[in-house]
């Protein structure tokens, strides 16, 4: 599955994105050409992941401020946006928790002002646990192919009416395949950071990983497909190829 959802996801980001991309470097990281993007905030120019002690560190830059344009407020859930920086990874969607094989395994940071889906996580500070989903915060997700979200597109991977699959113990109670782990994310001027402690991945180092800035939309009906990917804003590399090593 996993080899399946990578070839349609490279398929469907280079016939959405601004697909003039970049390569990684000798540092493992993935350098994109500047201006490329119909949005500034989303126009990725560097994708790194880093160790760094107890740590690994996910951090994009883009040419502009990072993280000022999130998606307009319609006062419900069906029909809202989310928009996103993305890193796909080559992890096995085991590694945080679910089962082997879901497809392709990506840490994200997503803002979305319509619905909160950090239920453990008070972000805003104000006693209040279900409306923080405006500030922006980390997911891992699990994204597939279906062809209900449109011609090649991708999905979250959503959970059968019944079915009981191996979950983690952060997951906020959506019939995806999401976690809402409530990892440290900063945002400053042109930087997303998000901080993945390495016990987390049972220390693993050894993966490939690529950028991609996305916005993703909640199905109308609320049924599944609840949550697919529909504008593609960059891909770092330019054809998804997960060039990005880390160091």
């Amino acid at each position: 599955m996993r080899h399946k959802a990578l070839s349609v996801l490279a398929l469907f980001f280079s016939l959405s994105a601004a697909v003039a991309g970049g390569g990684s470097n000798s540092s493992g990281a993935i350098s994109s050409p500047t201006g490329t993007a119909k949005l500034a905030a989303y126009d990725i120019v560097r994708t790194q992941v880093t160790s760094t002690g107890t740590q690994l560190v996910f951090q994009m830059q883009t040419s502009s401020k990072a993280g000022v344009t999130i998606p307009t407020v319609t006062g419900q859930l069906a029909g809202s946006q989310v928009y996103s920086y993305v890193w796909p990874t080559t992890l096995d969607s085991s590694t945080v928790g679910f089962e082997k094989g879901q497809g392709i395994l990506a840490l994200a940071a997503t803002a979305h002002p319509d619905f909160d889906d950090t239920p453990l996580y008070d972000e805003n500070g104000d006693g209040n646990l279900k409306n923080d989903g405006n500030l922006w915060h980390s997911h891992w997700v699990v994204l597939v192919p279906d062809a209900v979200c449109g011609v090649g597109a991708l999905k979250v991977k959503d959970i059968p009416a019944g079915a009981k699959p191996k979950l983690p113990a952060t997951w906020p109670n959506l019939p995806i395949l999401i976690d809402s782990p409530g990892y440290e994310l900063k945002l400053g001027g042109s930087l997303v950071k998000i901080n993945v402690p390495l016990k987390e991945l049972g220390f693993m180092k050894s993966f490939k990983f690529d950028g991609v800035t996305a916005a993703l939309r909640v199905n109308a009906d609320l049924h599944s497909p609840l949550l697919c990917v529909t504008d593609v804003f960059k891909v770092a590399s330019g054809d998804l190829s997960l060039p990005g090593t880390v160091r």
